[in-house]
């Protein structure tokens, strides 16, 4: 069969598919795309050849952007049904590499197709093209290296086979997969090649749901049944696995409680028994002191990062131990954690049976249902709302708890910089599996617009939530074009507190004064300290197309936050937000975080930022 490169790759990926559990699912459900100069008469004409019913596309307005739509469909599909995104060449091509970053860290499949410069060389350079004096094969396509999971270029048409069956793997391996490069020279997308016709034969990948080594399993059954303190610190492997039935029926088989990470919230329900809430330097009282005490450590499908374990502050039990649940090995033997290599899900189950009969001390159970309570008295004193509140401008603690009433368990949340996620994270109340998307791998400004879309396009008829404050707004709302255009209805709520205030935040914190952080025109001194910056977030989304309802008080957001759920368009609802007082604010963090200060300094906020900061430092452990 005789197709261009192009048509071919475009044919090929229509019909992959994935399987797990007996359910199959399509791999590649949509493109995305830009087109230049260095795709559109290949992937560009492919595309418009294949039609729709072979290849859904989606016309995006940033090419960081268009990637983050595909992450937020992929993670809401449970990675087992992706996007492509295509680009030109060129500045197109290396505007894919935030999304590309922020995929393979938080480990979700894309796929990536930027056209790159001539394979044949006609004209040396051509526009666009890096030259290097000591490498005529590199590209600027090859910034996409480092956060790809895997990279090919496809200089020869017969070369796209090997490459193409390579990158599905990836995609579809639940421990390798990541963003995924196929780089298109321009030319090479527009070659024709006679193709064997097996290359586009129907494939399924299966994804593999390992069980536990049976040497392993033993030894991690008696390390749990030696513990009197065990913790399930549950990451977003349980969530990937589908595995929070099992987890919820292992802790109540064994009584031992859970503390989420940001990618695990939701995988139990926030009126679980067993669920303490967040755990780590955005966690919970309730978690963290109990992280604290453990002598057992049960790391499920998390990667330990250092908001998890309090940059290597929080375990600080003198004999704790560790158990790594995890696909990968790299993740499950972090630590030095006794391995359990499995599939959560899998490994859960298998270790509830060999625990079979076994229950932590009722002492230890009741002490943690204690904790548990008082943490929930503090969340209910950061929702509540005082009569005198009602016609002033909302805290963030009250925004979220004026949506925590609203919405019920079909709702989903999308957010991932700022102060946000630490306060949805400390407060929040998951309903559901998939009501708490967070993106904390990266923490990626700019994201939560784009993800929303992508998460709506797999969840349709769902309400979803982009909760964005005035710095993440400006960094890319231009996605909201798309969502007018294709007429999917996410609600995107902004919060205006005039500047980057969670960094500004950590800027005090750590002696820099919160130095450049404030949104305001300059003062005589040159600081911005001045008036804040005429800017019109509001009006600039309705300019964009979006139905925009402005809440100037607590009671108007209440009235606006009901509007917008119902909306059957994309709506905005804009507030301005006050510092919060000690009854109004969030709960302060309950873990430290690691963020090193000037060792030397004349100003005094420094200096006695480095006194704390010593203080605190002295705690680090490193558990060998």
């Amino acid at each position: 069969m005789k197709l261009t490169v192009a048509q071919a790759l475009v044919r090929f990926l229509s019909r992959q598919y994935t399987e797990r559990d007996g359910r199959r699912h399509r791999l590649i459900a949509a493109t995305w795309g830009i087109f230049g100069h260095g795709n559109v008469a290949g992937i560009g004409q492919a595309l418009l050849e294949a039609g729709p019913e072979a290849m859904p596309f989606f016309q995006g307005r940033n090419e960081q952007a268009m990637v983050h739509a595909a992450v937020g469909y992929a993670r809401q599909s449970g990675r087992l049904s992706a996007h492509a995104v295509t680009t030109s060449i060129g500045p197109g091509a290396t505007n894919l590499v935030t999304g590309a970053a922020l995929a393979t860290i938080n480990r979700i499949p894309v796929l990536l197709l930027p056209g790159d410069t001539f394979a044949t060389r006609p004209a040396d350079p051509v526009l666009q093209q890096l030259e290097v004096p000591y490498a005529g094969d590199l590209s600027v396509n090859d910034t996409l290296r480092p956060v790809s999971r895997h990279f090919d270029r496809i200089t020869r048409p017969e070369a796209l086979i090997p490459a193409a069956l390579q990158a599905v793997r990836v995609l579809t391996d639940p421990v390798q997969t990541g963003a995924v490069t196929l780089a298109l020279p321009q030319d090479v997308q527009a070659e024709a090649y006679d193709w064997p016709e097996e290359f586009f034969a129907e494939r399924v990948w299966g994804v593999r749901r390992p069980r536990p080594d049976r040497a392993e399993l033993a030894a991690a059954a008696l390390a749990v049944r030696s513990a009197r303190r065990p913790l399930i610190v549950a990451g977003g492997g349980i969530r990937h696995s589908a595995a929070g039935a099992e987890l919820a029926a292992f802790a109540e088989a064994t009584g031992i409680p859970v503390a989420v990470t940001q990618a695990g919230k939701g995988v139990l329900p926030h009126d679980h028994p067993a669920d303490l809430g967040g755990i780590g330097h955005t966690g919970t009282a309730a978690a963290d002191d109990l992280a604290r005490e453990a002598d057992l450590v049960i790391a499920a499908g998390t990667r330990l990062t250092d908001f998890t374990t309090a940059s290597a502050t929080l375990f600080q039990n003198p004999a704790v131990r560790f158990i790594g649940l995890n696909l990968d090995p790299y993740d499950a033997h972090k630590l030095a954690a006794l391995p359990l290599v499995a599939d959560a899900r899998e490994g859960l189950g298998e270790l509830r049976q060999a625990l079979a009969g076994h229950r932590v001390d009722p002492g230890y159970e009741a002490a943690y249902l204690q904790g548990r309570s008082r943490w929930e008295s503090r969340v209910r004193g950061a929702w509540v709302v005082p009569a005198c509140d009602e016609d002033r401008p909302p805290t963030q603690a009250q925004v979220l708890g004026l949506l925590d009433a609203l919405v019920d368990d079909t709702d989903i949340l999308v957010n991932a910089a700022g102060s946000l996620p630490g306060d949805l994270h400390k407060l929040w109340r998951a309903r559901s599996a998939d009501q708490y998307h967070v993106e904390y791998g990266y923490s990626c400004m700019g994201y939560e617009i784009p993800a929303a879309m992508g998460v709506a396009l797999a969840a349709p008829g769902r309400p979803v939530w982009a909760l964005v404050g005035d710095g993440t707004y400006l960094m890319n709302p231009t996605e909201i074009v798309t969502a007018v255009q294709e007429g999917i209805p996410v609600k995107v709520v902004i919060l205006d507190n005039h500047g980057y205030a969670s960094i500004g935040g950590l800027s005090g914190a750590v002696g820099a004064e919160g130095f450049g952080t404030a949104y305001r025109f300059r003062a005589p001194d040159a600081t911005y300290t001045g008036a804040p910056l005429p800017v019109d977030l509001a009006a600039n989304a309705a300019s964009l197309g979006m139905a925009v309802i402005r809440a100037r008080t607590v009671g108007d957001l209440r009235e606006a936050l009901a509007e917008a759920r119902s909306a059957t368009r994309p709506t905005c609802v804009y507030t301005q937000t006050r510092t919060p007082d000690t009854v109004s604010g969030p709960p302060p963090a309950q873990a430290w975080w690691d963020v090193p200060v000037a060792e030397t300094a004349t100003r005094r906020a420094a200096a006695e930022a480095r006194e704390a900061y010593d203080r605190q430092a002295a705690q680090r452990r490193r558990h060998l």
